[in-house]
């Protein structure tokens, strides 16, 4: 699936995102994995509460970070996208 501004983005059950107090840094945990995250990685992923569409999560990373809107889109796009296809993230119905 295709992500577009419509999309919904889900954490879904079983993955979260954990701060790693031992090696002093987020990562997300999914079955039988763990990634690291870098601070960009982690500012978008604390965006995603399975309510806001796509388009309003980059809208609000724009606004939080005075960054062009069509930048935000790509980047956080990619990312989320390259989550789904592993599927550690999902898209609600």
């Amino acid at each position: 699936m295709s992500l577009d501004d419509a999309s919904v983005p889900v954490i879904p059950r079983g993955v979260r995102l954990h701060m790693d107090k031992v090696r002093d840094r987020w990562v997300l945990l999914a079955p039988e994995r763990t990634i690291a995250l870098d601070p960009i990685a982690h500012a978008i992923l604390q965006e995603i509460d399975g309510i806001r569409s796509f388009g309003a999560i980059v809208a609000g990373l724009a606004e939080k970070y005075a960054a062009p809107p069509e930048q935000i889109k790509g980047d956080a796009g990619e990312y989320i996208q390259g989550l789904i296809d592993r599927r550690i993230l999902e898209t609600a119905p």
